[in-house]
């Protein structure tokens, strides 16, 4: 038998980063509780930042009976001479029976006392106190409060608790609050809690009391609103998805509304206004023909008939902060960019000051410019001792966001060229999944000097990733150092790059860090791995060339005719096992006894001879030797009696295994 299920738990005003890092998580844990009880159902999960609310709409009043098989000690141990052991009493007392009543079953290996029995399901509502303490107690939102005389702690105080199954009140308690028929309203509407008898009349009374409690609702309603106030202004808002899930959890009752700043703050770059409304005040920017204007979006929890209150009070909140960042980029414009501030800030313990990393990454730009063929390395030099002058900055202080695009203002201020104000715009880049990429191959040197450093200076001290953990986000780096070649066709050669600068990275393994680079190229190029592998065994350690290679034999790889030439390619891989293929192979023509060895040697030196525009050429010409040495394989006897015959015919397959290898170890193809 079913009934519908409502548990609610009233909390104070739940902070909304937090919980929504924790959000996807939620609706998991309590599926695994509700499994673990053997009551699986499907639910839904709703919140307000006062409410948790797990709605069932049909709920098993009681567990399904079930059957429990217990298996004891081997008969033989169980029982001498003809008399029951204590291994037979105990699993006996175990099973709550006598021994006379066990049984025997075969597993296999001899038999072994058996007994089966019948356990009847528990009352769900026995279950329930135990459940939802075991669901709070697994939310994790990181920092959580004690209230109260209380020892335990969750991130804010429990107030209600509510769990009705059907129109029976289960008898709960949570953190010393036991369960009821009652839920607050809006704070707006009533500061007094209401009652209700079954799940339909609380939902029909949150609605009447001010109270949304689907968030999906809660953001239509804000999307619509918005959208009715872009008409009215011909505005155009700008959605923040992360601020708008952030404005749905703090709210019950939202209502979006258009306030007014001074226009004399249009002045400050725009990233500064968006950031001081987003990151302080919860404001959306608002646009006009694709310009900043001096308008916000603020979304308020307020149940009223007049708005022009709330409106006023948020303009007077923006103000003095849109003040103070006035000030910082007056000062800041004033002081200009400087580095020396840099030397008092320290890095990383073991890895000197800021200056000390910048003058770091200068030495490996100097590198790149020369790999790269760029004129001005002085340039990229400057750019790269100033690309982290701007933490020295007081917006950036206020803002830390902010870092590298002030520096970009102020040097665009201080009429630096171009491409190093760029450069300092774009030097984290890219920051993300879906990030841009620095825009050209000069800011490409800084953004990779930056992530070069990182790499190999926090491995040299042991900073190293481990498990999920990536507190410097190398995994990240690393990834970014992928694209970034490959965006602009780069010579990276990671194995190069780390022999010329070693002296800088005192106790850096060299090996341990091209062992983690490479296993996130396996996170990064979406192939068979068993072709990623083949392409590394060919040695290379030129990313952008490790790119090309892939681009070429994967979809070779993925042909439907690949298990043919890969069935060649086995014994190819099985003939030359016993030699060194990274030795010299020399073939003697003069000891050619059959055709087909002439044959496959003539087509050979025809496929190396040549020059090829791109790896897809040269694999084409290699792959069309199958026919060659099919012919050999069926024809010729590689094992013969004479040493020499057998040495020269391995080493005219080692030597097509060696112009493979050139791109791709083709023995690590596996499909």
């Amino acid at each position: 038998m079913n009934k519908p299920l409502l548990i609610e738990i009233g909390v104070e005003e739940l902070p909304a980063i937090p919980f929504l890092k924790e959000l996807p998580n939620i609706e998991k844990k309590w599926t695994d509780i509700l499994e673990k009880n053997r009551l699986l159902c499907d639910f839904d999960f709703f919140y307000t930042p006062r409410r948790l609310v797990l709605w069932h709409r049909e709920f098993q009043i009681k567990q399904e009976d079930s059957v429990e098989e217990l298996f004891g000690a081997p008969v033989k141990i169980a029982f001498k001479d003809g008399k029951p052991t204590p291994a037979a009493e105990g699993f006996a007392k175990k099973c709550g029976v006598s021994v006379d009543e066990l049984g025997k079953a075969d597993q296999g290996r001899g038999e072994v006392l058996y007994y089966k029995k019948e356990v009847s399901g528990i009352e769900a509502k026995d279950l329930l106190n135990e459940m939802i303490n075991e669901f709070i107690a697994s939310l994790e939102f990181g920092k959580s409060m004690r209230w109260a005389s209380r020892s335990d702690s969750f991130i804010r105080p429990i107030r209600s608790l509510s769990i009705l199954l059907g129109e029976e009140i289960v008898e709960a308690e949570l953190f010393g609050v036991k369960s009821s028929n009652f839920s607050f309203a809006h704070r707006m509407v009533s500061y007094e809690p209401f009652t209700y008898d079954f799940a339909g009349d609380y939902f029909c009374k949150l609605d009447k009391n001010g109270v949304i409690l689907y968030p999906d609702e809660r953001k239509k309603t804000i999307l619509e609103q918005m959208k009715k106030i872009e008409e009215e202004n011909s505005i155009k808002i700008e959605i923040d998805q992360e601020l708008l899930e952030e404005v749905v959890a703090i709210t019950e009752y939202p209502t979006a509304l258009i306030g007014k700043f001074d226009e004399e703050f249009l002045e400050l770059p725009e990233e500064v206004i968006v950031t001081s409304m987003k990151e302080h005040q919860r404001y959306f920017a608002v646009y006009k023909d694709g310009e900043l204007t001096n308008n916000f979006i603020v979304v308020s929890n307020s149940k009223t008939e007049d708005f022009s209150l709330i409106v006023a009070g948020n303009e007077k909140v923006l103000r003095p902060r849109l003040a103070d960042a006035m000030f910082f980029w007056k000062n800041d414009i004033t002081n200009g960019l400087s580095n020396e501030g840099l030397k008092k800030l320290v890095f990383v313990e073991g890895l000197g000051s800021m200056y000390e990393k910048c003058e770091r990454e200068a030495k490996i730009a100097t590198f790149l410019a020369d790999e790269f063929k760029l004129e001005d390395k002085e340039l990229v030099q400057k750019a790269v001792m100033l690309s982290k002058a701007d933490l020295m900055s007081e917006m950036v202080y206020e803002f830390t966001e902010l870092q590298g695009l002030m520096g970009y203002y102020y040097a665009k201020i201080a009429g630096e060229k171009e491409e190093l104000y760029t450069a300092l715009k774009e030097q984290y880049l890219p920051d993300g999944e879906d990030s841009d990429l620095p825009s050209t191959v000069f800011s490409s040197i800084v953004a990779l000097s930056y992530k070069l450093d990182n790499l190999m200076g926090l491995f040299s001290v042991g900073k190293i990733p481990s498990g999920s953990k990536d507190p410097f986000g190398l995994r990240r780096a690393a990834a970014g150092i992928v694209k970034i070649a490959i965006e602009h066709k780069l010579p990276i050669d990671l194995e190069k790059i780390i022999d010329t600068l070693l002296e800088n990275y005192k106790g850096l393994d060299k090996q341990k860090l091209i062992e983690f680079f490479n296993e996130r190229l396996f996170k990064i190029f979406d192939v068979n791995p068993s072709v990623l592998k083949a392409v590394l065994g060919s040695k290379e350690s030129n990313v952008y060339e490790i790119s090309k290679k892939l681009c070429a034999l994967n979809p070779i790889v993925l042909s439907d005719n690949f298990k043919e030439y890969s069935a060649t390619f086995k014994r190819v891989a099985n003939i030359i096992k016993d030699i060194n293929v990274d030795s010299e192979l020399i073939v003697d023509e003069t000891l050619f006894e059959d055709n087909e060895e002439k044959e496959l040697y003539t087509s050979f030196n025809n496929v190396v001879s040549k020059e090829y525009l791109n790896y897809e050429d040269e694999l084409d010409a290699l792959f069309a030797l199958k026919p060659q040495l099919d012919n050999f394989f069926d024809n010729v006897f590689v094992n013969h009696e004479d040493e020499k015959i057998k040495a020269n015919r391995k080493n005219i397959i080692g030597k097509v295994y060696q112009a493979f290898k050139k791109i791709a170890d083709i023995k690590e193809i596996t499909i």
